[in-house]
């Protein structure tokens, strides 16, 4: 794929999806952006907001609002519709779009059964939604954003904590995108050392950073973005290396650590201390315990 340009689709006009476009207009290995929404109005919106972006900024990049059935000509495909609901969940929060949001995904999931590229998931909650979406779609290629933003959040708030450049630590977060995230502290390095991480401290501060997002701008989504841009340039074999991505692990969806070489990927879960690895057992029994319970938001059920 490398030095190709690609044609990327997204589905889902809201805060991300216009994130990513914008993005994606941006970047030098993109081609066409296709854009779908639910009724189809705020799509062709986008699609002339970015038209304009193109013509001030000079960017090749091609834009067009399609239908979802229109997208097989993608190399790749970002999920971000988002149900009209309001979340009245103080705590899992993302736990709370699930019955609103896993139809949605389960319709699209059917109507792009067969398609044979890439499927980016970035729907909350996105561990069981991406897993929702691979099931019932057959889509092999299926991924789900989620934690490589924790872990970028992570080292971020690890680093003004200790007072050290952001550069210089070397962590990441698992499991759950949400309240069961685990925090790989006994791997954390700094500056190549062992790190002293106070890992409760920090655990909530990766709860509260997207509720204060959230609460300032109704919807956050820029760091979202850009873990998505990162997931697209490692799936399609644009670029190498460690991300975490939602896959399916033993049987259960998590953010797992994958290392990828030319678009194709290889666990690379670290070694975890025993405190690690019941977190990330009982990630997996939540997660696990939530996708059991979408027959009751699903009107035709889900996969067995």
């Amino acid at each position: 794929m490398t030095g190709r340009k690609v044609t990327i689709g997204v589905v889902g006009a809201g805060a991300v999806g216009q994130t990513v476009a914008m993005l994606l207009t941006a970047t030098d290995w993109c081609a066409r952006v296709l854009i779908s929404s639910r009724t189809g109005d705020s799509a062709a919106a986008l699609v002339a907001d970015l038209e304009d972006l193109q013509q001030v900024s000079g960017s090749p990049v091609r834009t067009h609002a399609v239908e979802v059935a229109d997208m097989g000509v993608c190399h790749a495909i970002v999920l971000a519709p988002r149900a009209a609901f309001t979340n009245r969940h103080e705590r899992d929060v993302r736990m709370g779009g699930l019955a609103a949001n896993a139809p949605v995904i389960h319709t699209l999931a059917r109507d792009l059964g067969g398609y044979d590229g890439t499927v980016i998931v970035v729907t909350n909650p996105v561990d069981v939604l991406t897993r929702l979406f691979a099931e019932t779609s057959g889509c092999r290629r299926t991924y789900g954003v989620g934690s490589h933003t924790d872990s970028a959040r992570y080292r971020l708030l690890l680093a003004e904590h200790l007072g050290v450049p952001v550069d210089v630590v070397d962590g990441r977060v698992i499991g759950e995108h949400g309240d069961q995230a685990v925090i790989c502290a006994s791997t954390t390095r700094v500056a190549g050392m062992p790190a002293r991480v106070p890992v409760h401290a920090l655990h909530a501060a990766l709860t509260d950073r997207p509720q204060r997002i959230t609460a300032g701008l109704g919807r956050a989504r820029a760091g979202c973005a850009g873990a998505v841009l990162a997931a697209l340039q490692h799936t399609l074999g644009l670029a190498d290396g460690l991300i975490e991505l939602s896959v399916n692990h033993e049987g259960t969806w998590l953010g797992i650590p994958l290392h990828f070489t030319a678009g194709q990927p290889s666990v690379c879960l670290p070694p975890l201390s025993p405190g690690e690895a019941r977190a990330l057992a009982a990630a997996r029994a939540k997660v696990r315990s939530a996708y059991d319970s979408l027959p009751a938001h699903l009107t035709e059920g889900v996969p067995t």
